[in-house]
């Protein structure tokens, strides 16, 4: 059979995060500090506005790019970060924020283009690339930068075939938040070079410790060239839903669109009901971010003090990214032992490239119960492993 499949089928592999997810369902002791999901349900509100809708006829296609009411919202959304679009023509509702992603690449990329990623990253990056016909290049990022992109990094990772540069601040998965110094650097860059900017801006309503988020799409020179990501998963805990959008400039929008229609025709129209009423009224967001701020507090200090672990501090997203260099096993070794021997789950750092390697990815998406007796059982593992 595989010989009717097409090769770009046969290269898509698993992502190591649901590969480890499906590992851990044989532990029913289980802590699971790797989901990238809230762990709140859709606030009542918004649920109550999608049902009210679809009493009301919202059951029915809209428009491919959306609904206009809903692009309307997001227009306004954006203006808060300064980020200027015209909601008829540069802006598409998709299916989640990996829908908004695949459209995009799908329609800029020819074989053997070259898109920039950053390694450690989100590793469905990479697939869409691969799938797309492009050729995903990691540009390495450390911990002694906050794992920030450098530009002398992005310029030896450089070719003629480079088109796109992809940003994602906050970051999944380190929780690096991109300052406006370091995008108005990284625009200047990509002036210079003539570069496709995607930026993925999921995780915008995430930030802590004072620092307020900043879209390269805002800065000067970088409209015309910047197709912004973003979602309603993370901010109203939305998964499910699989409502996300694109926003940039409108000849690339416009082919979006017509993908779309050919794909899968629109988002789902309850759904765009619901994200209007969570846009306009903002449910929830305060006291999620809140409760974020006192996890993040918590699962630091913890880590922090367990011997053999260090954590740098994450400014954004609801993760952490421990380095447990020091007990000298892969982190792939590391998360397995760790599930089987004390039953709690964390995404191994290679799982987001090479320069992962050594780190774990922990979510504080969890109860402040589940985080404490979890930080428990990650000390009586470092204890069991010595360092």
């Amino acid at each position: 059979m595989d010989k009717k499949l097409a090769q770009r089928a046969l290269n898509l592999r698993q992502g190591g995060i649901r590969a480890f997810f499906d590992k851990a369902k044989a532990y029913s002791n289980l802590i699971n500090l790797g989901i990238g999901e809230p762990d709140f349900d859709t606030p009542r509100p918004i649920i109550d506005a999608a049902t009210q809708a679809m009493l009301e006829g919202a059951t029915h296609y809209t428009a491919n790019a959306g609904d206009l009411y809903i692009r309307r919202q997001v227009a306004d959304f954006l203006r808060g970060y300064h980020v200027e679009v015209d909601p008829e023509t540069e802006i598409i509702m998709t299916c989640g924020g990996m829908g908004a992603l695949s459209l995009f690449l799908l329609c800029v990329l020819e074989a053997g283009d070259e898109v920039l990623i950053c390694d450690p990253q989100w590793l469905n990056y990479r697939a869409q690339v691969l799938f797309a016909g492009g050729t995903p290049v990691p540009v390495p990022v450390y911990e002694a930068d906050d794992f920030v992109l450098q530009n002398q990094a992005i310029e030896k990772a450089l070719t003629s075939r480079t088109k796109v540069l992809m940003i994602n601040s906050p970051n999944n998965p380190t929780g690096a938040v991109y300052s406006e110094q370091d995008l108005r650097r990284i625009a200047d860059l990509a002036i210079r070079h003539d570069l496709l900017v995607l930026s993925d801006e999921v995780y915008s309503e995430f930030l802590y410790d004072g620092m307020k988020h900043v879209s390269i799409a805002s800065l000067e020179g970088m409209r015309e060239r910047t197709v912004v990501v973003n979602s309603f998963s993370k901010a109203f805990a939305m998964t499910g839903w699989r409502l996300g959008y694109a926003a940039g400039p409108a000849p690339i929008i416009r082919r979006m669109i017509l993908l779309q229609e050919n794909l899968v025709a629109c988002a789902p129209s309850p759904s765009q009901a619901a994200g209007a009423f969570a846009l306009e009224h903002r449910s929830g967001v305060e006291a999620m971010h809140a409760i974020y701020e006192k996890r993040r507090s918590l699962i630091l200090e913890g880590l922090n003090s367990i011997d053999g672990i260090h954590c740098a501090l994450p400014r954004g997203a609801f993760y952490v990214f421990p380095s447990i260099r020091s007990f000298g096993l892969p982190s792939q070794d590391f998360a397995e032992k760790m599930l089987e021997e004390v039953q709690v789950a964390a995404i191994p750092g290679s799982a987001f490239g090479a320069g992962g390697e050594g780190y774990l990815r922990v979510s504080y998406a969890n109860s402040e119960e589940n985080l404490q007796e979890a930080l428990e059982r990650i000390r009586r593992f470092a204890g069991l492993l010595g360092n």
